[in-house]
């Protein structure tokens, strides 16, 4: 019996060490970058996952300027906009 999906296309979400791989850092620094809130990824219980849109969105970025992606930057702003939503209650000006 296949364990293969129909229809499946590319991954929703990726392995710490399929992301690390793409990413081409070693596991333990994207687990400790996930654990400071520095990279995106979602927590199942004890394992956690990250989102290919993040990867895409890294790729995209570092396309678009040319340069250097700040993912601690990404991350800066990803938890400002949280906690402005937090305060606001979800209102936007």
């Amino acid at each position: 019996m296949s364990t293969a999906m129909p229809n499946a296309g590319p991954p929703a979400f990726y392995t710490v060490r399929e992301a690390a791989r793409i990413l081409r850092v070693d596991p333990a620094t994207l687990y400790r970058a996930i654990r400071e809130d520095a990279f995106p990824a979602v927590r199942v219980r004890t394992r956690y996952v990250v989102p290919a849109a993040a990867l895409d969105k890294l790729v995209a970025e570092a396309a678009e300027s040319g340069g250097c992606v700040d993912v601690a930057r990404m991350a800066s702003e990803r938890r400002t906009a949280r906690e402005v939503e937090r305060l606001t209650g979800g209102a936007s000006w």
